[in-house]
This record gives C-alpha cells, structure tokens and sequence, in this order.
C-alpha cells in the first residue's frame, strides 16, 4: 500500500500574484551594463520598496553603486525561530529583437508574455507575495526578502546585500520550471599571454613564435579536457570542463609572432577552487616551459565563481522538497544547472541554499513566457517553506 499523492492546495491561478508580475514587466529594468544607457533597477526598486512597506516590512536601500539600488526588507518574528531570506534579482537583459511588446505584459492562452516573464519578474512576484502572506502568521523567525540588482552581469547586488544581511537559509527563485535545484557549477576565466620574439617571416629561426607557443598550450588544454571528461562525474552536474574561448595573436602574414593571448574557461564543480584550478593551469604552462626554455607566458585570473551545492540533509531541502510536493500534488523533481547563479555566493557565505522557479520558456530570448498557473503554485510551495521553516 502507498500514500496517496498529496492534493495541491492553491488553484490553477492568483490573481495577486499574476497582476504583480503585470506590474513588474511592465516596468523597464534592462541592465545598463549589458545595454549602456538602459533603465537599470532605479524604478522597480522604488515599487518594490513601496510595495513591502505598504505590507509591514522594513526597508533597506543599498546602493554602493550609484543608480544600481537593491532592496531588503525584513519582517521580524517573535523570537527563537530561524531566518530565512528570498532572493531575486531586480534587472533583465536587453530588449532589441524582442517579438511584440516586451513590456507590454500580456496574457495569451494561459502565457503572461514580457521580458522578465520569466527570468524572472514572475519569480519576483510570487516571492514577493509569500513572503507577505507567510510573514503575516506571526512567525518565530524572520523573513528577509532581498531583491537585488545586476544579476545578469556582474552579481554586485547580491554581493552588497551578503555583506550586510545573512540567514538561516536562502531561497532564490531562478526559473526553473518549478524543479528544485540543488547544485550547479562554478565558473573561472583566465588570460595566458605569451611572449615571444618578432622577426621577418622569411627567417623564423631569428624569432621566437609565440603562436607556435599557444599552439602547445592549446594541445595540452585538450589533453586536460578529456582527463575531465573521464573522471567520476558528479552525481547531479556530471562533468566539469575547460576549453579556449579567445584567442589573438601575430602581427601580419610576414611577421614572426612576438604575443598570443588566449582566454581559458574552466567550469568547475562543488569543492574545486579557483585556487586549485590556477595552480592547474600554471602546471601545464611550466611543464611548456621545461620543455621548451623560449616558452615565456603570463597568466592571470579574470574572474572566478565557485559551485554550489545544498547539503540533502540541510531542514531548509527537506521543507522546501516536501512544500513543493504539497503545491504541486506530485513528488519533487530535483535538478542541477550547468550554468552559475548567485547561489554561489550564498554558499560562500555559509547560507543553505537552493533554487526553485516558475515554469515558461525564453531566458534572454526574443519571446519570453512563464504560466499563469505556475506563478500560483510557485507562490505557494514559497509560503509553505517560509512558514515551516520559519515556525
């Protein structure tokens, strides 16, 4: 004998919800660091602040970026209880292409259609709404909504707002097609620059080819890459990965390469380091330079972003796996990313976390939807885990 499914306990749509995320799209908020001269966050933080004190919550603006505001609100419980935070992110990627109104917010055949529908102003919406209804039950602990700005680009809202606001456990609402995501990979970017010698194409011997150097490096990335390939995957994000994305070099067609620089992107998984992956990378350059004594180079590390994984036993998976079962009236399916969020920097902060969002299609694309219905059951899987995280 098995349990019966347990009955989902919101209806198909909510009107609050859905009419919020209306207002949200509606409201240009494109990330003047992908677009210059775009709207940024200005606008819709100033809603969301009023939004949240209108329903009890203390406010906080941050804004070490002048123009890139973020937004916290907070809603203190009674005492003795766990504190938790929802996050999402306040700006989108540009509009140029966009089928249709991109602000227009339509609804068509169950679809609210706008940029942001769903990545993620209906995740926003449904955040925003649970956290009120949740935070109105008078709870032991309290409720942290953090809407943040520059997601899409440089994460530097979620990086203000961990440098003055911590929890007990974060839930960010990605789209996710209401799956639970419990781990995805981090990410690194390097420069190697080599330095060779230049000299007239008809006699190399004079000069040092510092393509011919990258071409070494290139093979031994390879080498690299398939060793990745071939290791113990990890159980939810399988592989990591590393491959030359850029490269530039040489002079003109008579002319003896004097640089070549590469990009290098690693992709890395829970418990690498970019530590470890430098030292890796440096490793096949010195073993270029035993080889070969000509070999000159430089590498630097552009930018760097760990993995994440949520610990399976933490009460904060266990709440939100079961509230997810209980809204949708089915077992939860969880999933890893091959992608980064700012899940990352929560771990690195020490803060549980995990991810779950609406359904849809069109992130970063040129027609972008979630369903109506999903933004309700979102909404309350969200209320659900506050309040029992929260009790």
């Amino acid at each position: 004998m098995t349990d019966a499914a347990p009955t989902p306990r919101t209806p198909n749509d909510d009107s609050e919800v859905t009419e919020l995320a209306r207002r949200l799209i509606s409201i240009d908020s494109v990330n003047p660091d992908l677009v210059p001269g775009a709207a940024g966050e200005t606008e819709i933080a100033d809603f969301c602040a009023g939004w949240l004190s209108d329903r009890g919550f203390e406010v906080t603006r941050l804004e070490a970026t002048p123009g890139r505001p973020s937004i916290v609100g907070r809603r203190s419980g009674t005492g003795g209880g766990r504190t938790i935070l929802l996050n999402g992110h306040l700006d989108t990627v540009g509009v140029s292409g966009y089928e249709g109104d991109p602000f227009g917010a339509s609804i068509e055949d169950g679809l609210l259609c706008g940029r942001g529908a769903f990545d993620m102003k209906g995740g926003l919406a449904a955040l925003l709404v649970a956290a009120a209804r949740a935070a109105g039950a008078r709870l032991r602990g309290d409720v942290l909504v953090a809407l943040v700005a520059d997601e899409e680009f440089g994460s530097i809202g979620t990086e203000e707002v961990l440098s003055a606001f911590t929890a007990d456990g974060a839930i960010i609402a990605e789209p996710s097609n209401l799956e639970v995501t419990l781990a995805h990979r981090g990410f690194a970017w390097f420069e190697v620059e080599f330095t060779g010698k230049a000299a007239h194409g008809s006699m190399p011997e004079q000069g040092v080819d510092a393509i011919a150097h990258a071409a070494r490096f290139l093979a031994s990335v390879g080498v690299l890459a398939e060793r990745l390939r071939s290791g113990d995957p990890h159980p939810i994000l399988g592989h990591g990965s590393v491959r030359v994305s850029t490269i530039a070099g040489g002079v003109d067609a008579a002319t003896v390469a004097p640089s070549c620089r590469l990009t290098v992107e690693r992709r890395t998984l829970p418990g690498e380091t970019a530590d470890g992956v430098e030292a890796g990378l440096r490793a096949l350059l010195d073993e270029l330079v035993e080889a070969d004594p000509a070999v000159a180079y430089r590498l630097t590390r552009l930018v760097a972003r760990a993995a994440f994984e949520a610990p399976l036993t933490s009460p904060l998976v266990e709440i939100v796996l079961a509230e997810t079962e209980r809204a949708l009236g089915r077992p939860a399916v969880t999933r890893g990313e091959p992608f980064w969020t700012d899940a990352g920097l929560f771990a690195e902060a020490g803060i549980p976390t995990l991810l779950v969002g609406v359904d849809g299609v069109g992130a970063h694309a040129t027609r972008e939807v979630t369903t109506v219905e999903s933004l309700a059951r979102l909404a309350a899987l969200l209320e659900g885990s506050v309040r029992e995280f929260c009790r």
